[in-house]
């Protein structure tokens, strides 16, 4: 009998509800919100919902050498998680990315590139922030990255700067990309008059097939020759739109917009989700990068529609300043946001094509940013 009451009390000992703090509770708790966000919201399902069960999945407590936890070395999420420590799986993401985008709008009218690069103000703002509360430069770097609202280059550089920090970085990033549609309005109505946000723009020139192709090519010789440290993700971005526009390896971009986008984001979603273990992720630090996420992104948001107000000082056809939050990189969302501020002043204002110009012009201005600070970051580490 002492033997049967022995074995209880060691499997009860053993189990989660045993071994639980309310760290792990809270932690639960914030992974079914991503899901029920992700459910409910509709707000970027396709990444809340697999960092939300992450989550979920990352703080059921275990005992530690059995190759259960994804910080355990012998664990099979630790081997999935390898894909995001190393920095493989934002480059296959980029790769999909630009097998899916069309460049023809910003080709089209290459002014509103600049929409794109202003808006990575929020960047290097956010990086001189974080330095200021006191985190060392690589961190700091790693952390500035979550303005280009970005999060498979937010990954890409916090694994090359500061490991130690990929869990909250990525998750916030993630979660204010989720949020476009509740962070930027309120932003860019606050910084804009009625008759600004009515303005009507040009119809954009039609772009022909050839340029199409030259410029992914044209496209990574400069950006790449500009900020050689970009190159693994701006290199698989380029060739996933050269895929695209070839038109002869349609099979080959079909597969990296499909099916190997696909695949890459449920295991970057579930690992990250996964990598927020409640005693690694608690701590105030995570509390301060959230914070400076969410400045990040408005500096952002602000810092583009604020520029393209100043572009219309000099312009005579003029630019809705709207247009400017787009310049942030969370494709293609805030683009969609910008369609639908328009419209609430004007239903029949059609922004969302014009806003995808500064919009994937973000992702090319966020990666160049990620490349510049791991070069300048590089000598001090």
């Amino acid at each position: 009998m002492e033997n049967i009451i022995d074995l209880l009390t060691k499997f009860v000992s053993n189990t989660g509800f045993a071994m639980a703090d309310y760290r792990y509770v809270i932690m639960i708790v914030i992974g079914m919100i991503f899901i029920y966000l992700g459910i409910a919201k509709q707000y970027e399902p396709l990444l809340l919902v697999p960092i939300g069960f992450g989550i979920l999945v990352g703080n059921i407590p275990v005992f530690k050498g059995l190759g259960l936890g994804i910080y355990e070395s012998n664990s099979v999420l630790h081997y999935l998680y390898f894909g995001v420590t190393a920095g493989v799986y934002p480059p296959l993401i980029f790769l999909g990315i630009g097998a899916m985008t069309d460049f023809s709008t910003m080709l089209a009218r290459p002014l509103l590139m600049l929409l794109g690069a202003a808006a990575q103000m929020g960047i290097f703002l956010t990086f001189l922030g974080a330095l200021a509360l006191g985190f060392a430069p690589n961190e700091a770097g790693a952390i500035g990255i979550i303005g280009g609202a970005d999060g498979p280059t937010a990954i890409f550089l916090t694994a090359k700067l500061a490991p130690n920090l990929i869990g909250p970085i990525a998750v916030a990033a993630y979660s204010y990309m989720a949020l476009v549609p509740v962070i930027q309005p309120p932003i860019m109505k606050l910084l804009t008059s009625r008759e600004e946000r009515l303005i009507r723009m040009e119809e954009p020139r039609v772009v022909s097939k050839q340029e199409k192709i030259i410029f992914p090519v044209v496209g990574f010789l400069l950006c790449c020759f500009l900020a050689p440290a970009a190159l693994p993700l701006l290199g698989m971005l380029f060739f996933g739109n050269l895929l695209k526009e070839a038109v002869v390896t349609e099979r080959l971009a079909v597969a990296a917009r499909s099916a190997i986008i696909d695949s890459v984001t449920i295991l970057l979603g579930l690992t990250v989700g996964a990598s927020t273990q409640a005693d690694v992720f608690l701590k105030y630090d995570s509390v301060l990068i959230f914070v400076l996420g969410a400045a990040a992104f408005g500096v952002a948001t602000a810092s583009g529609v604020i520029f393209a107000k100043i572009m219309n000082l000099f312009l005579k056809a003029k630019i809705n300043p709207l247009l400017g939050a787009a310049g942030v990189s969370a494709v293609p969302d805030s683009a969609r946001v910008v369609q639908h501020v328009g419209q609430q002043e004007d239903p029949t204002n059609f922004l969302l094509m014009h806003a995808m110009a500064p919009n994937v012009s973000g992702v090319i201005g966020s990666a160049i940013g990620a490349g510049i600070l791991w070069s300048f970051m590089a000598d001090r580490m």
